[in-house]
């Protein structure tokens, strides 16, 4: 007993902390404030699931829930409307590559870099480029479209070179199964190594760095990959699979499948644009090219935030047996116009607020369906 008293006197900020152990294949690409995987493994043996159960994770994110599932052996599904917060799960629960080869291919892939930068008279290291004295006429940009949806300074100049003439060879690999591995490991690393960006946990820009490293720290991502399928292939074969879709629509999502356990943190509304942390790879990478191509994912979002409220969104049709909520989101608005506000957010927080319960009201109504009796969530 003084033991579990122990457990629940702990601060968040410790419980939360990751153990050595949650860095196997969570590290390939993890949100900044993901749960963390110990809590995963905690509900798997609470709830007693077996190789025969299914965990659903309807809001999967960077996978957290599916790659400790896959680990402990218990077959598992994700539903995430990203584009590249998808690709990376479905990645990262993909173990079932030569990594031998993977590494062989990743070294071919730094010297051709390596050999151009060379030919430009520039250098992987940041220490021995003279940045005021390199012809930046010769550097690679994103076009103009591209530009306008990433974070302004989110990545400077002569990174964004260096990370484009690296992702043009990755990108000879195209057809091949070792694609997906190396374009993660950028993605990684653009976030946390090349880029300008910090997260307090809202993403913003911190320091500029006039350059970085971009083949460096996206080599030693890769030989973390290779090291992670080397040591921990016994569970390959086990049954994991991520659906780019909207979890609003799990009926015809998941048909006749059973789930056993819900293990998942679904989005806050709480104004945070989610498409905002990704956007730098998301762009970069490909996976976002129009402002078109943008509108169309936040469509599918559930709708956290103002910035992502259309014309024809209805979720809060499914809210109207909640009084409660509907109570709420009339003071707001009564709120507002007694205190003469009138910008975009203040005008629609009352409609996100029914737009954001009712989407979750309609996910639980279909999550039902899907349930197996005395189902955890």
């Amino acid at each position: 007993m003084a033991f579990e008293l122990l457990q629940y006197e702990l601060k968040n900020s410790e419980r939360n902390k990751l153990d050595k152990q949650d860095n196997a294949f969570h590290d390939w690409y993890r949100f900044v404030l993901s749960f963390p995987p110990h809590l995963v493994r905690k509900y798997i043996k609470e709830f007693g699931l077996t190789p025969e159960d299914i965990v659903l994770d309807p809001f999967c994110g960077t996978g957290t829930t599916l790659v400790e599932a896959k680990l402990q052996g218990i077959p598992s599904i994700g539903i995430e409307a990203n584009y590249f917060v998808h690709f990376a799960s479905s990645t990262k629960i993909d173990w079932d590559i030569d990594h031998e080869a993977l590494l062989s291919t990743a070294k071919d892939i730094r010297e051709l870099s390596l050999r151009e930068f060379n030919d430009q008279n520039i250098s992987d290291s940041p220490e021995l480029n003279y940045v005021h004295l390199l012809d930046t006429e010769l550097f690679q940009a994103l076009n103009q479209e591209k530009n306008k949806l990433i974070i302004k300074d989110s990545i400077s100049k002569l990174p964004l070179h260096k990370s484009l003439v690296l992702l043009n060879q990755i990108n000879k690999y195209k057809e091949s199964p070792f694609h997906k591995y190396l374009m993660i490991a950028l993605g990684n690393s653009l976030v946390f190594k090349i880029s300008n960006l910090r997260f307090g946990p809202e993403v913003g820009v911190g320091k500029l760095k006039t350059d970085s490293s971009v083949i460096e720290p996206w080599f030693n991502q890769i030989i973390k990959i290779c090291a992670d399928i080397k040591f921990h292939s016994e569970n390959k074969s086990v049954s994991s699979s991520v659906l780019l879709s909207d979890s609003r629509n799990l009926k015809d999502l998941l048909g006749e499948k059973q789930i056993s356990a819900v293990i998942t943190s679904p989005p806050y509304p709480n104004e945070k644009d989610y498409t905002r942390t990704t956007r730098l790879e998301s762009v970069l990478l490909g996976f976002i090219n129009s402002k078109e191509e943008l509108r169309a994912l936040k469509k599918t979002l559930l709708r956290s935030n103002t910035r992502g409220v259309y014309k024809d969104d209805n979720d809060d049709e499914y809210i109207k047996g909640f009084p409660e909520i509907i109570r709420i989101a009339n003071e707001i608005e009564t709120r507002r116009i007694e205190a003469g506000k009138t910008s975009g957010f203040e005008r629609l927080y009352h409609k996100v607020t029914k737009l954001y319960f009712g989407g979750i009201a309609k996910h639980l109504i279909e999550l039902q369906s899907i349930l197996k009796p005395n189902a955890y969530l």
